[in-house]
């Protein structure tokens, strides 16, 4: 009596552990959550994120000029600007700062620029052929991320799927549309569809 006693607690435990998903899923996101996502997307380029390679160009200074890659504390180190905060900044205050940074007994007026030389990996995970992690390119959405990473499984949902953003504690889920964009640093999962 007591090994079927121990096997139904351990079954009754399997299951609650299974339909916990330890908050990770924050639900379907609102109509204007999803529409400030779209248009957030479409008219602002995302600040920099750490694992990001920039290029850096110092007009007139070539051995200032380079890539550099933020480090995981959202730092880059240059030549005579030391170690300056990166991440989290847009590219036109990246280079204010920067110009700041060089002005000085070295040059009186810095003219700096800040281009992106590669973005931060998204990965996407789930109900696809090829999960895993994919380079990010503009203008990318979930219908576009999906087919890089080779298309849904028979079993994948045809209606939503789930996104965590960099800075977000969970995914949140999202329609299934070509309208909802994908975001450097992105974690992408396509669910299992119920039947």
């Amino acid at each position: 009596m007591s090994f079927f006693r121990s096997a139904g607690l351990c079954l009754s435990l399997s299951l609650l552990l299974m339909g916990c998903d330890g908050g990770s899923n924050l639900g379907p996101v609102s109509a204007e959550e999803r529409e400030a996502l779209i248009r957030n997307a479409a008219t602002t380029a995302p600040n920099l994120q750490p694992g990001e390679k920039i290029r850096v160009t110092v007009f007139g200074e070539d051995r200032l000029s380079g890539e550099y890659e933020i480090d995981p504390a959202g730092f880059i180190s240059l030549p005579l600007a030391g170690t300056v905060k990166a991440a989290g900044f847009s590219k036109p205050q990246l280079e204010q700062e920067l110009a700041k940074k060089f002005r000085g007994e070295y040059l009186r007026n810095p003219k700096v620029t800040v281009d992106v030389a590669s973005f931060r990996p998204f990965y996407i995970m789930g109900e696809v052929g090829k999960p895993g992690e994919y380079s990010f390119k503009s203008g990318l959405n979930v219908m576009s991320a999906i087919a890089l990473a080779g298309g849904s499984t028979y079993r994948a949902s045809r209606s939503t799927v789930l996104i965590q953003h960099v800075g977000e504690q969970g995914f949140k889920e999202y329609p299934l549309a070509p309208t909802i964009p994908v975001l450097p640093g992105d974690l992408v999962r396509v669910p299992e569809r119920y039947f």
